[in-house]
């Protein structure tokens, strides 16, 4: 019988620490998200004419143009936009995957998590930007 209470305590321990594992994951990902939510990514171009702040979306959300860029080509103009937008976006998935990483630490979850926003965040990144 011993064996068997051996057995059956065993469980109950595995099972217990399975649930403390479960909440404390829970507990992280409910945290991460709400950081995550309120991360932005920011970037200028080299000459301080262009800054970009995208938010956690990676969407455009302010965008600052220096007088100096009256002077330079509209297209130039564009191409600098596109570009220190995709910084930003790089600058907030640096965040993202800094605060994931910090969360969950380094596992296979972790990397999905980060993928996934790469996927997300970095989807328009192409040569068809400057197109649409």
């Amino acid at each position: 019988m011993w064996a068997d209470d051996a057995a059956l305590d065993a469980a109950e321990r595995r099972l217990d620490d399975w649930e403390t594992s479960l909440a404390e994951r829970a507990k992280r990902a409910k945290t991460l998200s709400a950081t995550m939510r309120d991360l932005t990514g920011t970037a200028h171009n080299a000459d301080q004419t262009v800054d970009v702040t995208v938010d956690s979306a990676g969407l455009l959300i302010d965008l600052r143009l220096d007088e100096r860029i009256r002077q330079q080509p509209a297209a130039h103009t564009a191409r600098q936009i596109l570009e220190t937008t995709t910084a930003a976006r790089a600058d907030l998935l640096r965040q993202v995957s800094d605060a994931v990483t910090e969360s969950l630490g380094d596992d296979a979850s972790a990397q999905a998590i980060i993928d996934s926003y790469r996927t997300r965040v970095l989807r328009d990144q192409g040569p068809d930007d400057a197109r649409r």
